[in-house]
């Protein structure tokens, strides 16, 4: 017999299954034909199926140790809150931390590029004014204005005018020249030259006027002031060239989550030497959160910028307040439902054990508390009914006792007889039975016959039985008889007024009996008997059957009752039955009786058989009559037949 592997190997095996013998395997095999041979093709084909192997392992043991950590109902629930609540807000603050970022970033561009926009449009204006003040015919004037309004915010920013043919520049050195006519009308920016500038083209009636101002750093530098870091960059290709950049640095941080952003935004690039070619600039900002807030609010302007701050503190605060306090209530009911199925769950073992005397602590008014005391209530409940059932079972085997003990007390054996054959059953309905049969040999000479029925079933009818037998073989064994010995003096009748004398005073007033006693005189075959109450008993001869008298009421229930005494003579052939109600009287599906007509006609049909198959036919018609397993009544049954 193969040895079993140990405890530990065999819980491995059993968390990591066939993949995990086979990772192994495939991991010994990598690390041998790494050794041995590592360029081949067979150590591609090894680390393929090791790395699928490597990824149904992770996912076995990782449901299984999933499985195993939410086996309690705490991690379970744990598990629970992490998804219903925890995952939730962490993706919400991530949400929030990632939007306001992204909002940050561009806020940052938008006011670099907004400010680049106006800076256009201003030298749109600029344009517009020249454009005004050409009616004047006055040059003079219009350097002026521009030196005036225009050349401290635009340094070196130059124009170009056509007007009905004549041409104007500022200054009057400036080296742009008029553009041809399909220029595109508007402002942007204008690379000329590998320089950048901010451009206004405009069309006249009669001409048109172009404005440019070169993109400089102090330009760059004067979009958004204190954000941060403003690059140019030119996109040639699949490439791209800074070209210029504010210069200076990023603004220090503020705390340590004021971390450094960065986004850019594209502008469109019109080249002089290629009007009709769209390219495309880079405008990247460089920045960061408190910048941006800075911008935005105008801390020096704009004092409720500091009742923001306070006010978002608070609401941070408040918010946390609440969610630790959530924590808590989550906590001490995630306990309360925890520890009312543990202490369950602890009950349950306990009764596993045979412990029903144990109860769990019962905590609160909620449903779990009277979950816990429900289930105390069944364990008191399961454990009165253990004792009751211990005591049946103590009940049953008296009982059984008892059985046993009756079942000695009907007759062990036939009296030896020449003239007459006897033969008798008794089943009883439950274990132990009321109904009563006996037949007693007197000095070989008579033999007394006794068929009872007990009112009542079980024990108390059983006991009851005991006595009347008992009382009737007292009876026979003490019976007067003369001095020699010879001359019988056995009377039915005044044995059985001794029987109801003696069962009236030693038994309670409700307990009595229907009883038939006879005597059987071989010497002259003649059969003395008296019926107490009890059905009469059937002689069959010739085919025909006869009812036997009655001869009295019931014995054991009134002390005055008189019985009478019968005597008729058994022939040859003859057979005498003697029956309780148990056979006559059990009812079928539609509660009619088995009936004595019946019971008659079957055995006048089967007078013929031997009486103990006779007997049989009986007892199977009854149980087929009421088509069930279970007896209504005792059923007891003598046959004695005259040979």
């Amino acid at each position: 017999m193969a040895a079993r592997p140990p405890e530990r190997v065999r819980a491995v095996l059993d968390w990591t299954g066939r993949i995990g013998i086979a990772f192994l395997v495939l991991l010994i095999a990598e690390v041998v034909i790494s050794w041995a041979a590592p360029s081949s093709g067979w150590a591609v084909i090894i680390e393929l199926a090791l790395a699928v192997a490597t990824i149904g392992l992770a996912i076995r043991v990782l449901r299984r140790a999933a499985g195993y950590a939410v086996w309690r109902l705490r991690n379970r629930l744990l598990v629970t809150y992490l998804f219903i609540a925890a995952v939730p807000i962490l993706l919400i603050v991530s949400l929030a931390v990632t939007g306001a970022e992204f909002l940050a970033r561009q806020i940052a561009v938008y006011l670099v590029t907004s400010e680049l926009d106006r800076r256009i449009e201003a030298l749109e204006s600029a344009a517009q004014s020249v454009i005004r003040s050409r009616s004047q015919d006055r040059p003079a004037v219009i350097q002026g204005m521009i030196d005036l309004f225009y050349q401290e915010r635009y340094p070196g920013i130059e124009l170009v005018m056509r007007d009905s043919g004549r041409t104007f520049r500022y200054p009057p050195k400036a080296t742009i020249t008029s553009p041809p006519d399909s220029w595109p009308v508007g402002g942007g920016i204008l690379r000329r030259e590998d320089r950048f500038y901010l451009s206004s083209y405009t069309k006249m009636p009669q001409g048109d006027i172009l404005v440019t101002a070169p993109l400089t750093r102090e330009i760059l530098a004067s979009l958004a002031p204190n954000l941060g870091v403003i690059d140019f960059v030119e996109e040639a290709g699949s490439r791209a060239r800074l070209v210029g950049t504010s210069g200076g640095q990023l603004p220090p941080p503020v705390n340590r989550l004021d971390g450094e952003i960065s986004w850019f935004a594209t502008i469109p690039l019109t080249d002089w030497s290629q009007p009709g070619l769209r390219r495309d600039a880079v405008l990247q900002v460089r920045s960061r959160v408190s910048a941006v807030l800075g911008a935005v609010f105008n801390r020096r302007a704009d004092v409720s910028q500091g009742w923001l701050e306070i006010m978002l503190i608070i609401g941070i605060i408040v918010f946390l307040i609440v969610e630790i306090i959530s924590v808590i209530i989550g906590i001490t009911m995630t306990r309360t439902i925890t520890g009312a199925v543990h202490r369950l769950y602890e009950g349950t073992q306990k009764m596993i054990q045979g412990d029903f005397s144990y109860r769990i602590e019962v905590n609160g008014k909620d449903q779990l508390a009277e979950l816990s005391r429900s289930f105390n209530s069944m364990t008191e409940n399961l454990q009165r009914l253990l004792i009751v059932a211990k005591e049946k079972e103590r009940l049953q085997s008296e009982i059984e006792i008892a059985r046993e003990v009756q079942s000695q007390l009907y007759p062990r054996s036939v009296p030896k007889t020449e003239t007459l054959r006897l033969t008798a059953i008794c089943q009883p309905a439950r274990m132990v039975s009321g109904d009563y049969y006996d037949y007693e040999s007197i000095r070989g000479k008579q033999i007394a016959l006794a068929v009872g029925d007990v009112a009542g079933k079980g024990i108390s009818a059983a006991l009851l039985m005991a006595t009347l037998q008992s009382s009737l073989r007292t009876q026979l064994q003490g019976w007067d008889w003369t001095a020699n010995g010879d001359a019988p003096q056995v009377s039915p009748s005044r044995l059985v007024s001794r029987l109801n004398n003696q069962l009236y005073t030693y038994t309670s007033p409700e307990k009595y009996a229907t009883f038939c006693l006879g005597v059987f005189d071989e010497a002259n075959g003649s059969f003395s008997y008296t019926n107490a109450g009890h059905l009469p008993p059937l002689l069959f001869r010739g085919g025909e059957a006869r009812r036997l008298d009655v001869n009295g009421t019931v014995v054991g229930a009134f002390p005055f009752a008189t019985y009478e005494e019968s005597r008729i003579d058994l022939q040859s052939g003859d057979l005498l039955v003697c029956f309780t109600d148990g056979i006559t009287e059990p009812e079928n599906e539609y509660g009619e009786m088995f009936g004595e007509e019946r019971l008659i006609d079957l055995i006048a049909k089967n007078s013929h058989r031997s009486e103990e198959q006779i007997i049989e036919l009986v007892l199977e018609s009854v149980h087929e009559w009421t088509a069930s397993e279970e007896l209504q009544d005792d059923m007891t049954i003598l046959m004695a037949r005259r040979i």
